[in-house]
């Protein structure tokens, strides 16, 4: 992941709760609903440059991270699509690394059963 691109691009980076740190990088659902019509939910918005490094370092993640791994296949095993799979552990991705940089703690890896 490049620090840079996210410090650069997010400066409120560990300043903003989940919700509106993902709806800043764009990786929050965003519904398409008008009158009694349910549309379906889409990503979209934000900042492009930083979802961009964030999918390149989600990608390392589930193949490395135990934690973001054991997510990733969870979420397929409830019958996920992989790409909405990826795209939940692009989210929580940067929800850890807002609250680890709010709390000012270092990343301990344990993994926690899904």
């Amino acid at each position: 992941m490049t620090a840079a691109t996210l410090f650069a691009e997010l400066p409120l980076l560990g300043q903003t709760n989940q919700k509106q740190i993902a709806a800043l990088a764009g990786v929050a659902p965003i519904n398409r609903d008008s009158g009694r019509r349910t549309g379906k939910r889409h990503i979209t918005g934000g900042r492009l440059a930083v979802r961009r490094v964030l999918y390149m370092a989600t990608i390392a993640a589930i193949r490395c991270n135990p934690v973001i791994q054991a997510f990733y296949q969870w979420l397929l095993d409830v019958g996920k699509e992989k790409k909405v799979a990826l795209v939940a552990c692009l989210r929580k991705l940067l929800t850890i690394l807002n609250l680890l940089l709010r709390k000012r703690q270092r990343w301990d890896p344990v993994p926690v059963a899904y």
